[in-house]
């Protein structure tokens, strides 16, 4: 089942579609793309037939429009740790089983009105044939629909990636690493449905105002929102139902720590918020005690994939990328309870001679998680941050490794499980 990571064949460089690095930009250099429609070995080529078989069965929003396909990230992910064709298809098999077929939508989206339905997501379907049709206009050259669609207006679509938990955003990370036409479209369709409240943020300038309280440490700001006994007692219980109520009712205290981070060296900080991204999963996690977090592990997970983009965006987004990605991580933090963090049962963590090799196989072949999607994209998101940034005393591996070993299920859910029934 399991083939080395570095025996990938014919691996490509992401290119630079856009400016050159500026003081305003996060410099770090492309991943390496996997190009599926190039690539001819066996797992790629399984790779390649198993995204375009969910394309076309699979809705990217299913359970009551509610919950999102994560098929491409879980596939994605298995392939770079060195998955084998077999385990692809049992990871296809067993993700097929929750998903549901598209489903007609009301109506359909075309040029003039394709901003009218955005948030719907009904329309679904719609969206994903109106960016297919747009696709083939633009030669099927689907990096300048994406750019099209994403970037342009005064509204651009790119201002609301955190929308549905960012899994629109983790969509296009995928579409880009594996330079998938049928991704990228996926990842525009679910963009458009799930669209929501805070596009606002970005897109109003008014909403960004100079911090009375700065500091160029998230960490610090997490510290200090976990000590604000304003927060005490606001929510019963933890829960991704918690959001909505914590911006309708609180969204001056939220933009106050949203607004703290001052950011003055990007990639210096953009290195100190996925450090955050770590501790928060990791570092919150008290052995014997409750079950990883489900929704702090996609503040790791968007994280990773706002690296995989910045290369590829022009620069004045860049910081605001990141400071999307960062009033998701409070609203979440808030949302969760504010659990407490221990970096040093990270930095301190004795992995007993476990290395990234003993990751990978955990996440492609040994661990009974395999096909748990967040488990497996949790460990790669570790992984690059390591390859970007280097060992930073061994920060990442600590925490994959840790991670890795405790991990069980996850947690977290509050009322939703109960209201789903489960």
């Amino acid at each position: 089942m399991f083939s080395s990571f570095s025996a990938h064949s014919n691996p490509f460089r992401l290119p630079r579609f856009f400016a050159t690095p500026s003081t305003s930009a996060v410099n770090v250099e492309p991943v390496e793309v996997h190009d599926v429609e190039l690539l001819h070995e066996k797992r790629a080529r399984t790779l390649k037939h198993l995204l375009k078989l969910n394309h076309v069965n699979h809705a990217v929003l299913y359970h009551d429009l509610q919950r999102h396909n994560h098929t491409p990230h879980l596939l994605g992910s298995a392939y770079l740790f060195g998955s084998d064709s077999a385990h692809l298809n049992d990871i296809y098999e067993d993700e097929a089983k929750r998903l549901e077929p598209w489903r007609d939508s009301p109506g359909e989206v075309s040029k003039h009105d394709w901003r009218d339905y955005l948030g719907n997501p009904h329309y679904q379907r719609a969206y994903l044939d109106f960016f297919e049709d747009e696709l083939v206009l633009n030669g099927y050259n689907w990096q300048k629909v994406v750019e099209q669609y994403l970037l342009s207006g005064k509204a651009p679509l790119i201002n609301n990636l955190i929308s549905g938990l960012g899994h629109p955003l983790i969509h296009l990370g995928y579409a880009y690493e594996f330079s998938s036409r049928e991704v990228a479209m996926e990842a525009l369709s679910m963009a458009a449905s799930s669209y929501d409240y805070l596009h606002k943020y970005l897109d109003d300038p008014s909403y960004t105002k100079p911090p009375a309280n700065k500091t160029q440490s998230p960490l610090e700001i997490l510290r200090r929102v976990q000590q604000d006994t304003y927060f005490d007692g606001l929510f019963a219980e933890e829960g991704f139902n918690n959001v909505a109520p914590l911006f309708e009712k609180h969204e001056a205290k939220m933009l106050e720590y949203w607004n703290a981070w001052h950011i003055v060296d990007p990639t210096k900080e953009f290195e100190a918020s996925q450090k955050a991204a770590v501790a928060l999963l990791v570092a919150s996690h008290k052995p014997g005690g409750k079950p990883y977090d489900f929704f702090i592990v996609h503040i790791l997970t968007t994280s990773h994939t706002v690296r995989i983009l910045l290369p590829l965006l022009p620069a004045k987004f860049h910081v605001p990328l990141v400071r999307q990605w960062w009033l998701l991580t409070l609203a979440v933090y808030i949302a969760q309870l504010r659990p407490e963090m221990d970096l040093s049962s990270v930095t301190d963590y004795n992995r007993e001679g476990k290395d990234w090799t003993w990751v990978q196989e955990e996440a492609a072949a040994r661990s009974k998680h395999t096909l748990d999607a967040h488990f497996v994209k949790g460990l790669r998101a570790m992984q690059t941050a390591a390859e970007t940034w280097g060992p930073a005393g061994d920060f990442w591996l600590n925490g994959a490794v840790r991670f890795a070993q405790e991990f069980d299920g996850w947690g977290g859910f509050g009322a939703m499980m109960r209201d789903e029934g489960k």
